[in-house]
């Protein structure tokens, strides 16, 4: 009972209008495309053919000097910065090939992309939901509020020699691993968490590769580069036990130093309950955050699990990790930093609540939870978070909540600015965002409703306009063609995308790439775009 009335309260504090909502496009000139070409997907077309991808999409997208790779579920592919495939699709887990164990074995979505602007160097982070044999020498699994745990190396000896990317034959993706064998009774033993570090900055070299043990589920991966470490939170288990309900996280970290050595590395956990998915800071640009300063997660208020469908705060934690004493490494938090009031478009995920014109069916909004990237960035002396959600609007429609925090000496988070876009009854949702060197945002997300079919839009900002709102007009990198529909049992919840992807490109750490799904006329399956957006100031 006393959830549902904390429910009620915080529903009635949060409905009405909007405060911070933008009630119009902004007037400024868009933001100019340099590229635009198509990715994975419906049509797409690479040196080892085609390849269907599955409903819905998690696309990943990361940007090098010379590179772009993408990986969209169980696929992957590198393109050159104009769009040229040079490589894919193949399976994701063709990183691992040689590997051995359940890294080379399983072939799962959920894998992530990241470029490392610190080191020049790939990452690619791959979970495993399959567990595999009980092993003796796991640790122990850790509990909500205890003390962190050491993750069990998966494989003896890893890393191990850097191996050269796996090139299949043209036309001819690495095959699929079997399946289980009918009858076998199911394992008991850990998930597996898959790293993948580049030796060079070239995504076509060679890699190292480690696989960690992980006593939970290993849903929904944000990998997040920080001086330190390669943070990687994860949604472990929403578990309903009696009367209860353990909605558990695992906020994780993995050696970042020594792993770009080829080195032996670690990784440590520790398990956060009652909590909505958190997201780590990931740093873009070169200037570093303070010696030593821990790195920041943060998570929407409320719960979808607990019907808490609305909230006026966003939750931030201090992740501080010790590699010299790695039972010092602690979160501080969370704390609650008040913001406008909002609600989870279309009441969090699986809802189906986004129209489309000529179908009744509608789209998921995965309005429960801040999307990836929880982006940092330091210009000079000032230190600043961008966080974007999807929320409901007074029109009726959906809106893109953006938030820019800033960090004080002590290391204490504060709201600087926050802005609602936009409320004219369409949908913006599901957005990335990134700051560049000037202080410019961009933020790319999709767009629909309707009277328009889901495609992809790009706004963004000055750092000195008017705070809370987005003063560019918006850039249209893809216009959808049709609606997405169908009937097959992956289709069921029509989830339109997990999440986009936004990255800054090192070259002139000012251009941002984006990357969405939408659908041409005619088709009968997501295809993805891939865009490149220049603000004012970016040369």
């Amino acid at each position: 009972m006393w959830r549902i009335a904390v429910a009620l309260l915080i529903l009635l504090a949060t409905e009405g209008p909007d405060p911070v909502e933008q009630s119009g496009p902004g007037a400024l000139p868009p933001a100019r495309i340099v590229a635009s070409f198509d990715g994975l997907g419906f049509g797409f077309g690479g040196p080892q053919g085609s390849a269907a991808l599955r409903n819905p999409s998690d696309n990943s997208l990361a940007v090098g000097r010379q590179h772009v790779v993408q990986i969209v579920n169980t696929r992957m592919a590198i393109f050159t910065r104009a769009g040229q495939p040079l490589y894919g699709p193949v399976l994701s887990n063709t990183l691992f090939r040689g590997f051995g164990g359940a890294c080379e074995t399983w072939n799962n979505g959920d894998a992530v992309v990241r470029y490392d602007q610190l080191a020049d160097r790939w990452l690619v982070v791959m979970p495993v939901f399959r567990r595999g044999e009980s092993r003796p020498d796991l640790g122990p699994t850790g509990a909500a509020g205890g003390p962190p745990v050491l993750s069990t190396p998966g494989r003896i000896g890893q890393p191990g020699a850097p191996v050269p990317l796996f090139i299949p034959d043209s036309g001819a993706a690495a095959p699929a691993p079997a399946p289980p064998r009918q009858g076998a009774p199911p394992a008991t033993g850990p998930y597996s968490m898959c790293y993948a570090v580049s030796a060079s900055n070239n995504p076509m070299g060679s890699w190292y590769r480690y696989e960690f043990l992980r006593p939970f589920f290993p849903d929904y991966p944000r990998p997040a580069v920080w001086p330190d470490g390669y943070y990687v939170p994860t949604s472990t288990s929403d578990d309903r036990i009696s009367d209860t309900v353990a909605t558990q996280k695992h906020a994780c970290v993995a050696e970042r130093s020594r792993m770009l050595e080829g080195k032996p590395a670690r990784e440590i956990c520790l398990i956060v309950e009652n909590v909505n998915f958190l997201n780590n800071a990931d740093l873009d640009g070169t200037s570093l955050p303070p010696r030593g300063a821990p790195n920041p997660m943060m998570a929407a208020g409320g719960r979808q699990l607990d019907s808490l469908l609305a909230d006026s705060v966003i939750n931030v934690w201090g992740f501080h990790v010790d590699w010299v004493d790695p039972g010092k490494t602690a979160l501080s938090g969370p704390t609650a930093i008040p913001v406008a009031p909002y609600h989870y478009l279309c009441g969090g995920q699986l809802t189906r609540c986004v129209p489309q014109p000529g179908t009744e069916q509608r789209l998921d909004a995965q309005g429960d939870k801040l999307m990836a990237r929880l982006v940092y960035r330091r210009i000079g002396n000032r230190e600043t978070i961008l966080a974007t959600h999807s929320v409901n609007t007074s029109s009726g429609g959906g809106g893109v909540r953006w938030y820019e925090f800033r960090i004080d000496q002590a290391r204490r988070v504060s709201l600087f600015q926050q802005g609602t876009f936009l409320s004219d009854g369409n949908f913006r949702w599901m957005a990335s965002g990134a700051i560049d060197r000037f202080g410019n945002i961009g933020l790319g997300y999709s767009f629909g409703g309707s009277g328009h079919f889901p495609g992809q839009r790009f706004a963004g900002r000055r750092p000195g306009d008017p705070p809370g709102q987005l003063t560019l007009a918006e850039a249209v990198l893809a216009e959808g063609g049709a609606a997405q529909v169908g009937t097959p049992p992956e289709w069921r919840n029509l989830r339109w995308q997990d999440f986009t992807q936004a990255a800054v490109d090192p070259s002139d750490d000012c251009t941002i790439w984006y990357v969405g799904d939408y659908l041409k006329v005619g088709a009968t399956a997501y295809s993805t775009r891939i865009g490149a957006f220049r603000l004012p100031g970016c040369r």
